[in-house]
Parts: C-alpha cells; sequence; structure tokens
C-alpha cells in the first residue's frame, strides 16, 4: 500500500454516525461536504469514502435522524443536501455522552497508572 493509506483509520459504523451527525450540527450538507470537512477536521487522518458515507446517510436518514432535500448546488447541478433533525440532536448528544466514556475507559487502559493515582 502507498504512503497515502499507512496512517488512516478505518472507522467503525457507531463511529462515522457521531461524526457526520456533528459535521451536521454545524449546518447543513450534501455528502462530499460532510467527507470533506470529516477529513479536514480530522487533520486529514480521517477519510470516509463514499461506499461508507452514503449507506451511512441512508442508514441515519431511516432511522430520522438527519432529512434530506435536493437542491441545485453553485455549479448547477442537482445535490442531496442532509441536514441534522431534533432525533439526530438528540442521538448525537447521547453518542457523545457514550463516545466519552468509551474514550476514558480506553485511557484507563493505556494508563493505568493515572487511573489508580500512582506514578
Amino acid at each position: 500500500m502507498g504512503e497515502r493509506y499507512r496512517n488512516r483509520i478505518e472507522l467503525l459504523q457507531g463511529t462515522l454516525d457521531l461524526l457526520i451527525l456533528q459535521t451536521l450540527l454545524w449546518g447543513p450538507q450534501h455528502g462530499f461536504g460532510i467527507s470533506r470537512s470529516i477529513r479536514a477536521n480530522s487533520g486529514e487522518l480521517l477519510q470516509v469514502d463514499a461506499g461508507s458515507l452514503y449507506p451511512a446517510l441512508h442508514r441515519l436518514e431511516k432511522q430520522k435522524w438527519i432529512g434530506a432535500d435536493w437542491q441545485i448546488s453553485e455549479n448547477k447541478q442537482e445535490v442531496k443536501v442532509y441536514r441534522l433533525t431534533a432525533a439526530g440532536r438528540k442521538r448525537l448528544t447521547e453518542e457523545r455522552s457514550r463516545w466519552q466514556q468509551i474514550s476514558e475507559a480506553i485511557g484507563g487502559v493505556l494508563n493505568p497508572a493515572k487511573k489508580e493515582g500512582a506514578s
């Protein structure tokens, strides 16, 4: 594999959902914009391919966590623009809390001395 893929991080489905919901909290976007935003805000480490992104968007739409409308883009093409729903905002809050718990748990395993207060 090339250098481009060396630091690439594969995302679990729940993590991708969290990242999409968070991205849409900042405002409605089309699929490419969501992907670009995730990549840019992750310091170019997280890249979401269309083969992962669009199934996730359809799944989130089916759950009613996001909504979508067709719009005409700046370059006069029809694009589907996704937005966060009220149910999606609630889900985002729950997922952020869960992610915080997981992060702390992983931190405890990686740095057990800090958790026990030992040096």
